[in-house]
């Protein structure tokens, strides 16, 4: 089953996965042991199809942001077998296993395999497919356990970046400060794509900067503040001015000399009196040495009383010298009184020297910062202008998991059906297309699937939608504009048209448009209205009469 030269050519444009680890051995043990034994029984070519959807949303929300489609493809089109992986299978399974099932093993690529996926970056309901893989049910089974992996926790933290973005708004800046946290480096590499896929403005990895082209951001620690004992440790105190012309020859006495007007100003008496001269060291330190980036985390000692006035004793020597400091970082303390003090702080400066602009100055917060966090600030009433947040977002603290699945629904053109006592593990069988139908002021009213065969819906002609398993929830749509969700993104060797794969930039603006067409009832973190996902009158009456003929008949004595 070798590649055709075009497939090769495909998978040269496509590239590797992002992480060398992911391998054809990136999976569960049963998935090799299914795979010897659809070979033993000769139906190791039956022609399947699978779809991998989840069954609830993430964090009590009613949305779910789809990412991890690109390196689901890039999967795929490296998927193969090295000679050492195939003999450390022989390995583990048992001896009994026939040598030329091995040998099948690795001759197998992707090319007999097709994925279709609602793109990336996509607001995505249950029960609706995020990926169908049509091919060789030995291929696509064992492609089951690196596509959940691969879009499990990218879906997870996309749509917890996506939820910290609408509690915050447009207008704050979202930086993700979570490397430290995550588990592990995959999981910190993973994070900071899928952040700023879903919304956020940079990153503090710089890895995740160097492989993905996201912003980075950082300033220092309170380690670098602790480290200064006192001015006489800054040996170096001369500073060019911006324009290039002249040196300022003591940098240090002239903040010196602003901080002692400020010392002087009577609105600011009730702030602060004598500040730590060792913190004021590490500011001008710092800002010597990124005098056009100058941002200062000034909770190490006192905020109000050492802090702030430190730096802004900093920031107007600069400001005399042709620099604009960016601001400060909060890390510590009662976030909505500090910054809104903060802010006042900055009024009163730019008023009192007509220092233009100052009172704009950036206030940033990086105390443990969760949703509810940012959205007990917006209640309170706060002057933040950018949050750093980490450990809650990365580690996606409010649920573990988001539980995709991957069940099969169609076998050489039969469709097949998993029945449960739990309704919410039912699958709709068969393979589908999926749309999404959107009303009269142009949001998206629901999604409804249709079996293969029937006719799509189309704009202005009246729909019934039917819940997939509920009689009685039912209603008519005339739809102002019909959206198809499937799309292919992997062709294989089968010379369909195949979709490129879009830069992060275009997912990340894709994920913002699909956003601002949802209603925002929808997308509210309290109590959001539930998203309709239905099927068509046909695709219902099928689900049903096979779901009657599936499930045995039980006989009372």
């Amino acid at each position: 089953m070798a590649s055709l030269e075009n497939g090769q050519i495909r998978k040269a444009e496509i590239g590797k996965t992002t992480n060398p680890m992911v391998s054809g051995l990136l999976c569960d043990m049963y998935q090799f042991t299914m795979a010897y034994a659809y070979w033993k029984a000769g139906k190791h070519l039956d022609y399947a199809v699978f779809d991998l959807f989840h069954r609830k949303n993430p964090f009590r929300g009613e949305y779910t942001i789809f990412a991890g489609l690109e390196e689901c493809i890039r999967f795929t089109a490296n998927f193969h077998f090295e000679e050492s992986e195939i003999d450390y299978l022989r390995t583990i399974l048992p001896p009994t296993c026939e040598d030329a099932f091995f040998q099948y093993l690795q001759s197998i690529d992707c090319s007999d395999v097709k994925i279709y996926a609602i793109p990336e970056g996509s607001v995505v309901f249950p029960r609706v497919p995020l990926i169908r893989v049509e091919g060789p049910v030995l291929i696509a089974q064992l492609l089951e356990t690196p596509f959940l992996n691969l879009v499990n926790y990218a879906s997870l933290v996309t749509t917890n970046a996506a939820r910290h973005r609408q509690v915050a708004g447009n207008e704050k800046i979202l930086v993700e400060f979570g490397l430290r946290r995550a588990q592990g480096p995959d999981g910190g590499i993973s994070a900071s794509k899928y952040c700023y896929m879903g919304g956020f403005d940079a990153t503090s990895n710089v890895d995740a900067g160097r492989r993905f082209g996201i912003p980075v951001r950082g300033t220092h620690s309170h380690a670098f503040v602790s480290s200064f004992m006192g001015l006489e440790e800054i040996t170096n105190r001369s500073l060019q001015y911006s324009s290039g012309r002249q040196v300022c020859n003591d940098f240090v006495s002239l903040t010196q000399e602003w901080l002692r007007k400020l010392q002087a100003v009577s609105s600011l008496r009730g702030y602060f009196r004598e500040t730590n001269r060792s913190e004021l060291a590490a500011f001008i330190s710092y800002a010597m040495s990124f005098p056009t980036q100058f941002q200062a985390l000034v909770d190490t000692f006192d905020v109000l009383r050492s802090g702030i006035p430190n730096f802004c004793a900093v920031a107007l020597a600069l400001n005399e010298l042709g620099y604009k400091s960016l601001g400060i970082r909060l890390d510590s303390g009662d976030l909505a009184y500090l910054s809104n003090e903060t802010r006042k702080f900055f009024c009163i400066v730019e008023d009192e020297f007509a220092v233009t602009g100052f009172k704009e100055l950036i206030i940033t917060a990086s105390n443990d910062i969760k949703e509810e966090t940012i959205d007990a600030l917006n209640k309170q009433g706060h002057e933040v202008d950018s949050f750093g947040i980490g450990t809650h977002l990365v580690t996606c603290s409010a649920q573990p998991a988001l539980g995709c699945v991957y069940k099969l629904v169609e076998i050489n053109k039969h469709p097949r059906m998993k029945l449960s006592q739990d309704i919410e593990k039912v699958t709709i069988p068969c393979k589908k297309e999926a749309f999404r139908l959107y009303g009269i002021e142009g949001y998206a009213l629901l999604d409804i699937m249709k079996g293969e065969n029937e006719l799509a819906p189309k704009e202005g002609q009246r729909l019934l939608c039917r819940h997939p398993f509920s009689e009685s929830k039912r209603a008519y749509v005339v739809p102002q504009r019909v959206e198809q969700l499937f799309k292919c993104f992997w062709a294989g060797n089968s010379g369909l048209p195949q979709e490129p794969l879009p830069s992060l930039t275009e997912i990340r603006e894709r994920c913002k448009a699909q956003l601002k067409a949802m209603r925002s009832d929808h997308l509210r973190g309290l109590n959001p209205t539930p998203y309709k996902v239905s099927v068509t009158a046909s695709l219902y009456e099928f689900i049903h009469s096979l779901w009657l003929s599936e499930a045995p008949v039980g006989e009372l004595r």
